[in-house]
């Protein structure tokens, strides 16, 4: 019987931080995915003077069961997005940034131009400011994925947010478990650090959980997310369980032992937190087998 996680008690610090990006972000008109995923992570990145920036609108044309982003027919781009976000980060002073975005079916390359458009951007104000995007599928087209792959990021990120058993209930009937994976290994053919995300309690087993943990790493996935899935609204799937800390202990174990450079596996964890110390555990374990800077 699905039941209903209790949300674990925030203790909440709201410092000149947390209002320098919350005046920044609504004065140039910027959507963060901090704000319209409801991340609980929001005070303690922002006080820490990061976010994730949510380019495309905050309107996704496809409707995931788990997602409380707002969905319908989105607005046109801003073609001066890409400047905007740029002009935030610079503002900011970030050394480490993360791009998400909303799915946008309705664009003819699912906005890949504009995501790659907006690290260049980024890399022209702050070059050596580490830019991680988190994509959607872009359908599955190997061409869109490359654009934003090699569009001079470090981290590629892109979710397969369940196991593969569930895949047609958690996610649009557009996405596809296969489909995912195929992009994350596009990317990672094109050199950059990958990362991929499950959330856990949609009513998978353990057993299936360690099979897509295998699957990501069959592809080449270097960092992995594991947090709790808690529901944000009633209009979204109930949670099926509530795992205790031992439980994520030991997958992120797994994980380890698998092979992956990172994991990140907290109740509370969302792709983009610990970023920066998961890119940089990547680096060192390419490093230390005589590679490059990228994975």
């Amino acid at each position: 019987m699905a039941m209903e996680a209790a949300k674990p008690r925030l203790r909440v610090r709201i410092n000149d931080s947390y209002v320098k990006v919350a005046r920044l972000v609504a004065g140039l008109g910027i959507a963060t995915v901090c704000e319209g995923a409801l991340c609980p992570n929001i005070f303690t990145c922002w006080g820490e003077g990061t976010a994730t920036f949510m380019i495309m609108g905050d309107t996704c044309t496809r409707g995931c069961r788990f997602c409380y982003v707002k969905k319908g027919v989105p607005e046109p781009l801003d073609p001066l997005e890409p400047y905007k976000v740029a002009l935030a980060v610079d503002a900011l002073g970030l050394d480490y940034v993360t791009l998400t975005s909303v799915d946008r079916d309705d664009l003819p390359d699912g906005g890949a131009s504009h995501f790659a458009a907006t690290v260049r951007a980024i890399k022209r104000l702050r070059p050596d400011t580490i830019v991680e995007a988190l994509i959607p599928d872009f359908q599955g087209v190997e061409e869109h994925v490359r654009l934003v792959a090699a569009s001079g990021l470090e981290v590629l990120a892109h979710n397969i947010e369940t196991v593969e058993r569930l895949t047609p209930l958690v996610r649009d009937r557009r996405a596809g478990y296969r489909q995912s994976l195929r992009v994350l290994e596009i990317a990672k053919e094109e050199g950059v650090v990958t990362k991929s995300s499950i959330l856990l309690g949609l009513g998978e087993d353990k057993s299936e959980v360690i099979e897509a943990m295998r699957d990501l790493r069959s592809v080449g996935v270097d960092i992995l997310v594991l947090s709790q899935y808690y529901r944000p609204s009633r209009k979204q799937l109930p949670v099926a369980k509530r795992y205790s800390l031992s439980e994520f202990r030991e997958l992120a174990e797994k994980g380890i032992r698998m092979g992956f450079a990172y994991v990140v596996a907290h109740p509370l964890a969302r792709t983009s937190f610990k970023a920066k110390e998961a890119y940089l555990a990547a680096v060192r374990r390419v490093e230390a087998e005589g590679g490059g800077r990228r994975a």
